[in-house]
């Protein structure tokens, strides 16, 4: 287990070394423009993406005061910037099926951090359209798209580069850094200053005795450090970003190019990533139009922006920017351009399954307002997750929660539950503190928002109502995004219904139980849930729990299972969940190895079971059968086993 993070973890490490090797220079290319003459004109432009993995807008020009960030303010000078952007969710992979396709990872199915889901034929990443229009396409380097389509890019790896193209020929390029991933803050200071810090000069590095912390987090010295180095990674990804301006101005490009910068999704950090707050969603976006295309800017150079754009909608505006029609199935709206939509009135956002760890939440926010609405209520803000847990700053976080040191908005984060609903004024209030649900002076925004986050669900078909493994089962032979729009196939109203019957209190039990009997598997999950979340008051439906254990659905068996355990009905429940271990389908598996893990001592009776199924997702070298599932369960596995030793 230990050997395998530390591998995922080496990567990116790798990464990071490979860009410091490269003496801050971006990306190395293959190959060498054919002249250093600038090119003829054009009516097609370049567009250049450059993005870079787990910021928030932590930039000079959005006017940060320790920001050491030269050369993105002076592309923030020349262009534009966004001060109201947001990604679709707060991890990578179902932000970037997103950007590849225009179109939600809640529609797709494509939710889940890590999972494997193609989207239908009838939605093509939106390159290719592109590149059928003469586009060259390339990508340095990261894909993670949730599905593999070797035909999106023209090249896409270590070397692609527009210098690859043949001369004269327009080009889409998205190069990414991976400089500040959350995976490189850790280790000694002695690496940190070998890797990155040793890179910048002394003037350009931070003090971290000057820095001021979220009020959400305790004032240590590592907490101070961990921030320290993130500053540093900001200022080591803005050098980078200026080498690779400074290939586009070499090869005489830059007049005739559209730059786009923009981050992933926030910081790698606890209550930033995989979190819906602004600090997980809200990202850096800057636009500088070459003097070519100038016409198509939104503003003059320098002035920032207010509107509220998401990720969803840079497909779109990209498409149209290079003089395309937008397919009917993108859910976003250009906001650039001749064809540039009227602003947003909401962006919208979605946590589900990150590594191992189970989640559902939904978000909706306009200018001001942000509402969140919590699924899974009865599962803490920050779970148990390996790959987090390993890093310093999660493990100084918990040891200072468990010394009983935190107070307020630091100790609410570490809650073993959280609240249902959410309601936030982030003009007021912008680190999302003060939580206004029960506020009688903001009912009105409550019910508006309220509204709206359910409209946007049923609008784009969420297909994150189901459970994932029942998700695939359902989508057989076709897509979830298919059969979320087959008539009968998905009975949203009802499961929504339902799923909003989890965390209401008491009052729900009745309903609740009469959900266990519906003839959809979805419903039964929900109902099984909203028991779950209803802790020692679920006590009544025990007997109507005990009756699903031999449900055809999976999830269903194992969520009244683990509800059982944890009452004390193991006998019957705890082989419910060893049998699932053995289910030849690693989405059901992962779903019961979790809810083992979570189990605690109650599991211990099944540890047999557990090593057994452990075996068979670890090779004897320690890797796993698989990169996704098979590591999760491995992980879920171990550290229930662990939690067993004496």
């Amino acid at each position: 287990m230990k050997d395998r993070v530390q591998t995922r973890r080496g990567f990116l490490r790798t990464a990071g070394l490979c860009a410091a090797g490269a003496a801050l220079s971006g990306c190395t290319p293959s190959k060498r423009p054919t002249s250093g003459i600038a090119e003829t004109p054009r009516a097609k432009p370049n567009i250049l993406w450059i993005t870079c993995e787990d910021i928030s807008p932590y930039l000079g020009s959005y006017g940060d005061p320790h920001a050491r960030t030269p050369n993105l303010d002076r592309l923030a000078d020349e262009g534009t910037r966004y001060t109201q952007a947001f990604v679709t969710a707060p991890v990578c992979s179902p932000v970037r099926s997103c950007l590849i396709t225009g179109v939600y990872a809640t529609s797709l199915g494509s939710q889940h951090l890590r999972s494997t889901v193609p989207p239908p034929a009838s939605i093509q990443p939106f390159p290719k359209r592109l590149r059928a229009a003469g586009y060259y396409c390339s990508n340095n380097e990261k894909e993670d798209y949730n599905f593999k389509d070797p035909t999106i890019w023209d090249e896409s790896g270590p070397n692609a580069h527009w210098r690859n193209r043949r001369p004269g020929q327009p080009f889409f390029s998205v190069f990414n850094f991976v400089s500040t991933h959350q995976g490189q803050i850790n280790g000694s200071d002695e690496e940190f200053f070998a890797k990155y810090r040793s890179k910048l000069a002394p003037e350009e590095r931070h003090d971290r005795e000057t820095l001021v912390l979220p009020p959400y987090y305790p004032d240590t010295p590592m907490v101070r450090n961990i921030w320290t180095r993130y500053y540093d990674l900001i200022t080591y990804m803005d050098k980078q970003v200026g080498d690779l301006l400074a290939q586009l101005d070499t090869d005489g490009l830059s007049d005739n190019t559209i730059v786009f910068f923009y981050s992933d999704h926030g910081m790698g950090l606890p209550r930033f990533k995989r979190t819906l707050y602004d600090s997980g969603l809200r990202v850096p976006l800057i636009v500088r139009f070459g003097a070519r295309h100038r016409s198509l800017a939104p503003s003059r150079p320098g002035r920032r922006i207010d509107r509220l754009v998401s990720s969803i909608d840079l497909p779109p505006t990209v498409l149209t920017l290079a003089g395309q029609s937008v397919p009917d199935h993108m859910q976003g709206r250009p906001f650039l351009g001749p064809q540039a939509a009227p602003p947003r009135d909401y962006i919208y956002g979605a946590s589900s399954r990150v590594d191992e760890a189970y989640e559902m939440s939904r978000c909706v926010r306009d200018k001001r307002y942000k509402y969140i609405r919590h699924f899974m209520p009865h599962l803490p803000y920050i779970q148990p997750s390996t790959y987090c847990d390993q890093a310093e700053i999660t493990q100084e976080l918990r040891r200072i929660a468990a010394s009983g040191r935190l107070t307020g908005p630091q100790k609410s984060w570490w809650e073993p539950t959280k609240p249902v609903e959410e309601l936030y004024d982030t003009q007021a209030d912008p680190h999302e503190m003060n939580n206004l649900i029960d506020s009688p002076d903001h009912r009105r925004t409550r019910e508006r928002l309220r509204m709206e986050l359910r409209a946007w669900m049923l609008r784009t078909r969420d297909v994150g109502l189901l459970p994932e493994a029942q998700m695939h089962i359902r989508a057989a032979g076709s897509t979830p995004y298919e059969i979320a729009r087959k008539g009968g196939a998905y009975p949203q109203e009802r499961i929504l219904a339902t799923a909003e019957r989890v965390g209401i209190g008491p009052q729900a039990l009745a309903d609740l139980r009469v959900g266990l009997a519906d003839d959809d598997s979805a419903v039964r999950y929900w109902a099984a849930v909203g028991l779950d979340a209803l802790g020692p008051e679920a006590a009544p439906a025990l007997d109507a729990l005990e009756n699903v254990l031999a449900d055809p659905s999976p999830n269903v068996r194992f969520t009244a299972a683990g509800l059982l355990c944890r009452f004390g009905r193991g006998e019957r429940a705890l082989p419910v969940l060893t049998a699932g271990l053995s289910d030849p389908r690693e989405t059901v598996v992962l779903h019961a190895a979790r809810t083992l893990e979570l189990l605690g001592d109650k599991a211990c009776p099944a540890v047999e079971s557990m090593e057994q199924a452990r075996r068979r997702y670890v090779k004897p070298d320690g890797s796993y059968t698989n990169n996704d599932h098979a590591m999760f369960i491995a992980w879920a596995l171990t550290n229930a086993i662990d939690h067993c030793k004496p």
